[in-house]
């Protein structure tokens, strides 16, 4: 058998199979959030939430997780508990699937993964609170987010926050406009930062309009293409956290990090931590509200993105 004749097994729930068969909105969601964010029961009851949001938008949720060797495209309210409650579920990149589906094993997915999972599954438009991005310092480290190298690879749309405010994201936007990444801010001018309004830097697009949005996802593919596009949408005025005091708390971080030794894959834990005890625990609950607000944005825009799709058909 060729490599080119194998194909990864795809498990769905007949929700989310239904609402492909019959050409309806279907939104990917990462599976790390809920094993490697909160503490037991708030884990589980965020992911609904999330999913929650996705349906207000008008799409079906599907949270993406891999299980007995295969990828599950949606999961089910059982699925959930007990990916939320048994402790060690390891999380898989994209670099980790193969060994991971070809082991038989199991674990949740993050966002580089669940783009992988969401093409192999036919769902066109993915929704994160936030994407990884070119470190601070990668001149020497060659610290870059395997996300960023994803959205080259995969034909998924990624609706977004924007990036972590610890990462630099200058550079992580002259990455994205080096490999040819559509970046389209929904909502305002400027690049978010995750849990913060703006990042400073300017978005290349601003569309507003949704229907548009879709059209240009669409008009992307039909050019050839085979990366994503990134949509980026703030978060709401009420959660945001104000730029210049994560700044702030994030040099203090650095400076702590660099004194402590920490450095390589445990760094990102130990800079949000940090922010996060600076700021009185405003940024965990800003990222909490980030991730339902644009879960409701991508459930949207995988809806307008379905009509375009049946509009042009129907012509």
């Amino acid at each position: 058998m060729s490599s080119t004749s194998y194909r990864i097994p795809v498990v769905y729930t007949e929700e989310v199979r239904e609402a492909l068969h019959e050409g309806r909105p279907v939104v990917a969601l990462e599976s790390n959030v809920i094993t490697h964010g909160l503490r037991f029961p708030e884990n589980a009851e965020t992911a609904r939430r999330v999913e929650k949001a996705v349906r207000d938008g008008g799409s079906v949720p599907a949270t993406i997780c891999v299980e007995d060797g295969v990828i599950r495209a949606g999961m089910t309210e059982r699925d959930i508990e007990n990916f939320a409650s048994e402790p060690g579920i390891p999380k898989v990149s994209s670099r980790d699937l193969p060994v991971v589906l070809a082991r038989g094993g199991r674990g949740a997915t993050t966002v580089a993964s669940s783009l992988v999972a969401a093409e192999l599954a036919g769902i066109p438009f993915f929704s994160s609170a936030g994407l990884g991005g070119v470190h601070r310092g990668a001149a020497t480290t060659m610290d870059i987010s395997s996300d960023l190298i994803q959205l080259t690879r995969s034909k998924v749309a990624v609706v977004c926050a924007g990036a972590k405010m610890i990462l630099d994201l200058k550079l992580t936007m002259e990455y994205l406009e080096t490999h040819c990444v559509p970046v389209i801010a929904h909502g305002s001018d400027d690049f978010p930062a995750f849990y913060c309004s703006s990042s400073g830097v300017r978005a290349p697009h601003r569309i507003d309009d949704e229907d548009m949005i879709a059209k240009v996802v669409a008009t992307h593919w039909a050019t050839g293409h085979p990366g994503g596009v990134v949509v980026t949408t703030p978060p709401r005025a009420e959660d945001a956290v104000d730029s210049a005091e994560a700044e702030a708390a994030i040099a203090d971080a650095l400076a702590q990090a660099e004194r402590d030794g920490v450095g390589g894959q445990g760094l990102t834990k130990y800079l949000m931590h940090a922010v996060d005890r600076a700021t009185g625990g405003r940024t965990a609950q800003a990222n909490m509200a980030v991730l339902i607000s644009t879960a409701e944005v991508g459930g949207r825009l995988a809806a307008a993105y379905a009509r375009h799709l049946s509009d042009s058909s129907s012509r």
